[in-house]
């Protein structure tokens, strides 16, 4: 493995690294800590940019097998008034919607494509610990497993990344005036997808359509959970139902606060994403707001700046280290625009809206009225900002 790279985190970042070191010909190790990729509380969205990137893999129409709702645009409920803000039908590229997919089906997708490689090996259950480092260079990391050396390591172990804080690398810390409470509500099956914002009466509740459920994401003030949960289950199940009224005919089977979930919102980035032998990306490197939902589509994108940057120079033998930062060189532009667009948002919608502000923004009221302005922000959440092909070579077979 010395020769090969280590990808630490087998989220969306290190997946898409993964499958695109692979096949380039680097031998590639992924490592995930958990012994499956199921959890509740990732994100759904399969965003435009990164179905025009399976696509250039020849990928999509396979990807596209799974179970998924397709969204063509965006809407909110603010204060009973439906409001349309995206449209993303008119976007170039096959990918002119937003896909719901299960994180799982994604990720367990992305591994099946990976090891059609045989330079591929993805190691479940298997939990980095540290690094290694030697002579001033990261060589590899610790696991629960024992030592995995190799010529590069990836840190793409998210928000709280272990190789992060060993590493030194110093993050800015740009402040989230908000949390989420996660919970789920049964919903019957309809033909169309309605994922939608709801904004009603100092609330701000968004549903993720799940089919027969509804994944909930109630946004709250910074450290308010304990206040918000203070006042019982029967007061939570009132407020939510009443921000958002499709939760009403079955919010009774949210059993207790139990079943709702502590999301501590986080908004940074590391000024500096390497080191000798270490490179971190995804959230390992900028913690995204939930805003959008656009940090899985990020995260994947750096992946691909990624192997487009190193993926040959690795497969042809030579020395990572010159070409590191010439990946956070890339992507520290959209991590920046995007970030600052979050912090906007939360400003000028967010903070208004669970302040109690009754009528929509004058923005998404401009939005709704002019259909050909919903052009704009589908294409700078459905693309993002200096969004990434694949340019990473192709092994011979």
């Amino acid at each position: 493995m010395d020769k090969g790279i280590l990808i630490v985190g087998g989220g969306p970042a290190g997946m898409v690294a993964g499958l695109l070191f692979a096949r380039a010909g680097v031998p590639t190790t992924v490592l995930e800590k958990h012994a499956d990729f199921l959890r509740d509380f990732r994100g759904d969205t399969v965003h435009p940019s990164t179905l025009d990137l399976f696509d250039e893999l020849g990928l999509l129409d396979r990807l596209l097998e799974l179970p998924h709702d397709k969204v063509s645009d965006l809407s909110g409920l603010v204060a009973g008034r439906m409001v349309r803000l995206a449209d993303f039908t008119h976007l170039p590229g096959r990918g002119k919607f937003i896909a719901m997919m299960p994180q799982w089906h994604f990720l367990n997708f992305v591994a099946e494509e990976a090891r059609r490689y045989p330079s591929f090996t993805l190691r479940m259950e298997t939990e980095a610990t540290g690094l290694i480092e030697e002579q001033g260079r990261i060589v590899g990391a610790t696991t629960n497993a024992g030592d995995i050396r190799a010529a590069l390591t990836i840190a793409a172990d998210g928000r709280s990344s272990i190789l992060r804080a060993d590493a030194g690398l110093p993050v800015e810390d740009l402040g989230a005036p908000i949390d989420v409470l996660w919970f789920r509500a049964p919903k019957e099956r309809t033909p169309d997808n309605r994922t939608q914002g709801n904004i009603e009466g100092g609330e701000m509740v968004v549903l993720i359509d799940r089919g027969d459920y509804f994944q909930c994401a109630r946004v709250i003030t910074k450290g308010a959970a304990d206040v918000v949960l203070a006042r019982g289950i029967d007061a939570f199940r009132r407020e939510v139902a009443a921000a958002a009224p499709a939760l009403a005919p079955h919010i009774a089977e949210l059993a207790s606060l139990d079943d709702v979930k502590l999301l501590t919102v986080a908004l940074n980035r590391l000024t500096q994403w390497s080191r000798p032998g270490l490179l971190a990306i995804g959230d390992a490197a900028h913690a995204m707001s939930p805003v959008g939902g656009v940090g899985i589509n990020l995260a994947v994108q750096d992946a691909v700046a990624a192997a487009n940057i190193l993926a040959g120079a690795m497969a042809a033998g030579r020395d990572p280290d010159p070409l590191l930062a010439k990946v956070q060189g890339r992507r520290m532009f959209p991590v920046k625009v995007i970030q600052g667009l979050q912090r906007a948002i939360h400003r000028n919608v967010i903070g208004p809206a669970i302040a109690g502000a009754v009528k929509p923004p004058l923005a998404a009221r401009i939005l709704d009225r002019v259909p050909l302005l919903q052009r704009i922000p589908a294409r700078v959440l459905g693309l993002g900002v200096r969004r990434e092909h694949i340019r990473s070579p192709r092994a011979p077979n």
